[in-house]
């Protein structure tokens, strides 16, 4: 067993739980633990397994204590649970230090979905890890390969979800990931999605789009992949169009652009979910955008139907690709997209992306064939 420091100025190694104090009573053990002095004010710790060997298959947690020798300030907390989490999962919990008139961060659960086109079939050859980072630290590494929600299958695509929980890591800006294997293999991936399970915004994503080699030569991968982008619900893209109207220079560098999205005229072509889309010129590319206040339906992107669409962001210039997907949610989720056209005032131009297939929950770019 060992544990995780987290303070104001980084945290420690890990910690080995090795040096026992002889005063013991039943269902009690005290350890000495040294931690270093530049650590600042604690307000998190990690405790989990190594490794799971063959003398012990579960570790029950009842109460944890933490006194300063030299201090005395001491700081307990009861934890309940079994580690690991789950047969072959998780086997790491964080709780939050409580400090007398201090507010102590709150335990959140994370919602990691993987993107991905052939991670299921190679999961009993690899062993995979993702460290995520936030303003508020880490997660420490925890494997992707745990027991699995929310698997779907497409042709080329599939996704799954891993659920994590840790101590609020605040603003997230990078994930760290780990691939190692004994035998050559090859995993292709192509995002991450990372949320918190109690709210439907904001999402991050990581974009990877990768194919990564693990053999002889190289057994371990690893690979830092930086925030790609941020899905933000309607209050806060609201927030960011009151902000730009309210300065007059950045208003001058907005633009509309009016988005028609067609949508197949067969069964099954229609869909509940939620779309999205990102919008990429030669000068920029656009925030991400629920396109969800259709002008002409209530209910959109309904077979045999058109929606249109207005949005307001920076000037893109010249329109040269999309990205148009969907969350996968509601009880008809399965879209065949026709075609999408975009209007942009500033430029009078029109931009044709033809699709003419069904869109899984993964994201697809679509490339202009002309404008006019």
């Amino acid at each position: 067993m060992v544990m995780v420091f987290y303070g104001s100025k980084g945290k420690s190694n890990p910690v080995s739980m090795e040096n026992r104090v002889d005063h013991q009573t039943k269902n009690q053990i005290t350890y000495d633990i040294h931690l270093p002095s530049d650590l600042g004010m604690l307000y998190k710790v990690r405790l989990g397994l190594q490794s799971l060997e063959n003398s012990i298959s579960q570790l029950s947690l009842h109460h944890f204590k933490v006194q300063n020798t030299s201090t005395l300030d001491t700081f307990s907390l009861p934890i309940n649970k079994t580690l690991p989490l789950s047969l072959n999962g998780d086997r790491w919990i964080e709780f939050p230090i409580q400090w007398p008139l201090k507010e102590a961060l709150s335990v959140v659960t994370y919602h990691l979905t993987v993107f991905s086109r052939n991670i299921l079939s190679e999961r009993n050859l690899v062993h995979v890890t993702a460290c995520i980072y936030g303003t508020h630290g880490d997660t420490g590494d925890r494997s992707l390969l745990q027991p699995l929600q929310n698997v779907q299958h497409g042709e080329e695509n599939e996704s799954f979800l891993v659920i994590v929980d840790a101590v609020d890591l605040g603003e997230l800006d990078k994930i760290v990931l780990l691939i190692s294997s004994k035998t050559d293999c090859k995993l292709n991936i192509k995002k991450l999605h990372v949320k918190e399970a109690a709210k439907e915004h904001p999402i991050y994503v990581f974009e990877m789009n990768g194919e990564f080699s693990v053999d002889a030569n190289k057994p371990e991968i690893q690979r830092d992949i930086p925030r790609s982008f941020v899905i933000r619900g309607d209050k806060q893209k609201n927030d960011l169009d009151n902000n730009l109207n309210k300065d007059g220079s950045q208003a001058r560098n907005v633009t509309e652009y009016t988005i028609k999205v067609y949508t197949g005229d067969k069964r099954g072509a229609g869909t509940d979910a939620n779309v999205h889309i990102i919008l990429f010129g030669n000068e920029d590319k656009s925030e991400v955008f629920q396109l969800s206040q259709s002008l002409e339906h209530q209910n959109p992107f309904e077979r045999g139907k058109v929606d249109t669409f207005k949005i307001k962001t920076k000037k893109l210039g010249s329109l040269y690709s999309i990205e148009i997907g969907h969350d996968g949610k509601g009880f008809a989720s399965g879209w065949f997209l026709e075609k999408v056209e975009i209007t942009d005032a500033s430029r009078n131009s029109v931009y044709c992306f033809y699709c003419n297939r069904s869109v899984d929950q993964l994201i697809i770019t679509l490339y202009t064939l002309f404008s006019f």
